[in-house]
């Protein structure tokens, strides 16, 4: 039946809604509570998504296959680890509101909407979800100028995204006659329908979901809403959204607009090469460590773009294994940032991580790891991410795209290396305060993936090559 193909989002949905009722009807502080039935709520998710069955559903709006459950399934680990490192922050900036675990629950739902859409309605009806959700995330320490103020920023900017992303589906609808990716890509199978309105629309789209993905000339809002929003929501904003979006771009480019890729692939690698460029150079004179990592995610985005400019089955596989590596070592590097307290006192500055190796070796272990395999340092997790994406682009021929790409890790490392260095080689600050079990537990597991991946990758490059075939047939 076709509802059953969506088993998992209504699941969640009313997992959401339940946790909800129960946080209201509630007299005390219910936050605890209500982030472990959500964690639980994404566990019970994970096993439909698993068990679930694959076809294409409410008359072609909603498809359930291997590529959408490889997304789905990551969506709901980044979120799970997201919820994890917001236990102990929300506890200490005075943030214990039990909305907070349910609006990222809400998200997550948006998310996997995004990652079934086979309609560009279903698509914008997703995403609509999901940032709605994330704007509220965003300025959730209203007390807070900086927080208030990044969530009016992604709220503006982001609506002016949606309007664009919106404006291209009805070009699209008006020269195709159709939004359902199937029809568009028979439609557009015939060179003859393919007008210049069409291509207007698919570059409308494309930037609107460069600006959920950060890439250049997209990215203005995000160094700002990474250091305002609270560091659990940057975590969640830094990874969950990210591989929605991401995938969400791909099966649009790949599966309706597929036969045009000689018409939208010099785009992707325009913003691809910008996005490196700008996530290497303006990193390197960023102080405070969220921001800093804002730049770095941007050039996250312009590697994973790569698999999607070389538009092969080998590239798509690229994206999804980086995207998988990005999403644990983003994840842990907010982890050991979340735990960056000291005397109940948040800190952001890199300064702050001096002499780091000697007060607290573990956590310095951990963040080592973290800014190495960012760096794409072998044998580390990023290396392998970078390596999968950087063959598919010479495979495609698209050898400058690929030179490119490792001048510009070369150039990155250079700020993930400073952060080893203030930890291990600058004079001793004063000791962080003790790391509560949440946040050495989410450190430990993500290190533990980044550092061993090398030794399991095979399950992970299967599924993202099986994940792959699907959108070419």
């Amino acid at each position: 039946m076709n509802w059953i193909l969506a088993l998992p989002e209504i699941v969640l949905a009313i997992c959401g809604m339940a946790i909800l009722i129960a946080g209201v009807l509630q007299k005390r502080e219910t936050f605890h509570l209500c982030s472990m039935l959500t964690i639980g709520a994404f566990l019970l998710a994970a096993m439909l998504v698993i068990s679930g069955p694959a076809g294409l559903g409410y008359h072609g709006q909603f498809i359930s296959d291997r590529f959408s459950s490889f997304v789905q399934l990551l969506i709901l680990t980044a979120s799970t680890l997201a919820v994890i490192g917001s236990l102990d922050y929300n506890e200490h900036a005075n943030l214990r509101r039990f909305e907070f675990p349910v609006l990222i629950l809400f998200a997550t739902v948006g998310m996997m909407v995004m990652a079934g859409a086979s309609n560009l309605m279903t698509l914008y009806v997703g995403l609509e979800l999901q940032s709605l959700s994330i704007y509220v995330l965003a300025a959730f320490a209203r007390d807070e100028l900086r927080s208030t103020e990044a969530g009016l920023k992604y709220f503006v900017l982001g609506s002016l995204a949606s309007g664009l992303l919106l404006y291209g589906i009805s070009l699209v609808y008006g020269f195709s006659g159709t939004m359902q990716f199937d029809k568009l890509a028979t439609t557009l199978a015939d060179p003859t329908k393919v007008s210049a309105g069409l291509i207007v629309g698919i570059v409308f789209i494309v930037a609107g979901l460069a600006f959920k993905v950060s890439a250049v000339p997209f990215h203005m809002w995000t160094p700002d809403v990474y250091e305002g929003a609270p560091t659990p929501v940057t975590l969640l904003m830094g990874t969950a959204p990210k591989v929605a979006a991401m995938a969400l771009l791909v099966r649009a480019m790949a599966t309706p607009f597929g036969h045009l890729l000689g018409q939208w692939q010099q785009l992707i690698v325009l913003v691809s090469i910008a996005s490196m460029l700008l996530g290497s150079l303006a990193a390197i004179g960023q102080r405070n460590i969220k921001r800093l990592m804002a730049y770095s995610s941007i050039g996250h985005m312009g590697y994973v773009l790569i698999g999607l400019a070389a538009g092969t089955p080998a590239g798509i596989r690229g994206v999804l294994i980086y995207l998988v590596t990005y999403v644990f070592m983003n994840a842990g590097t907010f982890a050991c940032i979340i735990a960056m307290r000291r005397r109940g006192k948040s800190l952001e500055q890199v300064s702050d991580l001096g002499g780091l190796g000697k007060t607290d070796p573990v956590m310095a272990m951990w963040l080592t790891v973290f800014m190495f395999s960012m760096a794409g340092i072998p044998p580390f997790a990023g290396f392998w991410g970078k390596y999968f994406i950087f063959s598919a682009a010479v495979q495609s021929g698209m050898w400058a795209l690929a030179v490119i790409g490792v001048l510009t890790s070369v150039i990155g490392a250079f700020y993930y290396i400073r952060i080893i260095k203030v930890m291990y080689f600058d004079a001793p600050e004063e000791a962080f305060d003790a790391r509560p079990a949440s946040l050495s537990t989410l450190a430990a597991v993500t290190g533990l993936f980044t550092t061993l991946f090398f030794v399991f990758p095979a399950p992970i490059v299967n599924a993202a090559e099986a994940a792959a075939k699907v959108l070419f047939g």
